[in-house]
C-alpha cells in the first residue's frame, strides 16, 4: 500500500514553492537536545509521580477528596509520560520509528487517554474546591460522588482519543529510509483534501477539548474562590495563612498549567489554521512551527512531573506524609501533624 500523505506533527514536511524544495529538517544537535529533555522529564515524572501514588495508598483510608484525586491525576501523569524513552529514541533517530505498528497505535492512545484524563481531573478538582469553598457543600464531594467523577474522567478520556488507535499507523517514507508513525486516512477516503480535514477536526477537538475548555473551567472556578477568600480576609481582622496557602496553590495551578500547555496547543492550532489557508504557508513559516513544535511538546510534558509538586507537596499535610514515606521526616524541624 502505497503511504498517504497526511498533516502530520511527527513528518517533516518536504513541500515546493516556487519550484524550490522546501527540506524541513533539524539539526543533530536540536534532536539529541529534545531526547535528553524527554528523558530527564521520564525520569522526574517516574520518582514523583510514583511517591505521590504510594502516599495516597498509605492515606487512602482517610477518604479525603484532594487525596483521591492527586492520586489517580498521579497515574495519569505518570502514564502519560512512561512511553517517553520510545519517543526520545524516535526524536533521536531523525522521526524513524523502528518499535512496529502496534506500539505506534497504543503507545499514542495511551498518552493521548492520560493527557485527557490528567487534565480533566484537574478540571474535577477545581470544582471540586469550588463547591466546598464557595457554597460550603462539602457533603457533594466525598463518597459516591467523588467515585463517579473520577470514573465518568477515565471513561471519556478513554472514548475521546480514539481516532488516534484507529487512524495511526506507520508508513515508510516516500523519500527516504524512514518510517513514520503517523495517521493515515487512505481506508475512509482516498482524497487528500477530506484526509486534511479529519485530521483538522481531530486536533480542534484536542485542543478544545483537552485544553481550552478545561482551563476555562479552572479559571472560573479558581476566580471565584480566590474571591470568597479575599472576602472572608476583609471581613476578619487576623489572617488566616492557612486560608493564603490555599489562594497561593490554587493560583500557581492555573498559572503552570497554562504556561506549559499554552505554546503546544497555540503551535498546533498555527499549523491547523495554516492547512486551511489561514496563514501563509511558506517555507520559512512552516519550518518555525516545525523547529517550535518539539520544545513546546517537552514543555507540555514537563508539567506531568510539575504536578506532584504543584498538587500534592504544596499540601503541608500530603508534603508530612510524603516525607514520611520517603524517610526524611526526621530532617524536617517542625513536621506537619496530619
Amino acid at each position: 500500500m502505497e503511504p498517504t500523505e497526511t498533516p502530520d506533527e511527527y513528518h517533516y514536511y518536504e513541500e515546493t514553492e516556487n519550484n524550490t524544495t522546501c527540506n524541513y529538517t533539524m539539526g543533530t544537535a536540536s534532536r539529541t537536545l529534545i531526547s535528553v529533555f524527554l528523558m530527564l522529564i521520564f525520569i522526574l515524572s517516574l520518582f514523583g509521580n510514583s511517591v505521590v501514588i504510594s502516599t495516597v495508598w498509605k492515606v487512602q483510608r482517610k477518604r479525603r477528596t484532594a487525596f483521591l484525586y492527586i492520586g489517580n491525576l498521579a497515574l495519569a501523569d505518570l502514564a502519560f509520560t512512561v512511553s517517553l524513552p520510545l519517543w526520545a529514541v524516535y526524536m533521536a533517530m531523525d522521526n524513524h520509528w523502528p518499535f512496529g505498528m502496534a506500539l505506534c497505535k497504543i503507545l499514542s492512545y495511551v498518552e493521548l487517554l492520560n493527557m485527557y484524563a490528567s487534565v480533566f481531573l484537574l478540571t474535577c478538582l477545581s470544582f471540586d474546591r469550588y463547591l466546598a469553598i464557595v457554597h460550603s457543600l462539602s457533603w457533594l464531594c466525598t463518597g459516591s460522588h467523588i467515585y463517579a467523577s473520577i470514573a465518568a474522567v477515565w471513561m471519556l478520556s478513554g472514548l475521546l482519543p480514539t481516532p488516534a488507535l484507529v487512524f495511526l499507523t506507520t508508513l515508510d517514507e516516500l523519500r527516504g529510509n524512514r518510517t513514520l508513525c503517523t495517521f493515515d486516512f487512505s481506508f475512509v477516503t482516498t482524497s487528500k483534501h477530506q484526509a486534511s480535514l479529519l485530521y483538522i477536526g481531530f486536533g480542534f477537538s484536542l485542543s478544545t477539548l483537552g485544553f481550552l475548555l478545561p482551563l476555562l473551567t479552572m479559571v472560573v472556578c479558581y476566580g471565584l474562590i480566590g474571591c470568597t477568600v479575599f472576602r472572608h480576609f476583609n471581613t476578619c481582622r487576623k489572617g488566616d495563612q492557612r486560608k493564603w496557602q490555599l489562594l497561593k496553590v490554587i493560583t500557581t495551578m492555573v498559572v503552570v498549567f497554562a504556561v506549559c500547555w499554552i505554546p503546544y496547543h497555540v503551535v498546533r492550532t498555527v499549523d491547523i489554521l495554516s492547512d486551511l489557508n489561514l496563514f501563509p504557508a511558506t517555507c520559512a513559516f512552516r519550518r518555525s512551527l516545525l523547529l517550535a513544535y518539539p520544545y513546546a511538546a517537552c514543555l507540555a510534558y514537563f508539567n506531568s512531573c510539575l504536578n506532584p509538586f504543584l498538587y500534592a507537596f504544596l499540601d503541608l499535610r500530603f508534603r508530612s506524609r510524603c516525607l514520611h514515606l520517603l524517610q526524611l521526616k526526621k530532617y524536617c524541624h517542625k513536621p506537619t501533624r496530619v
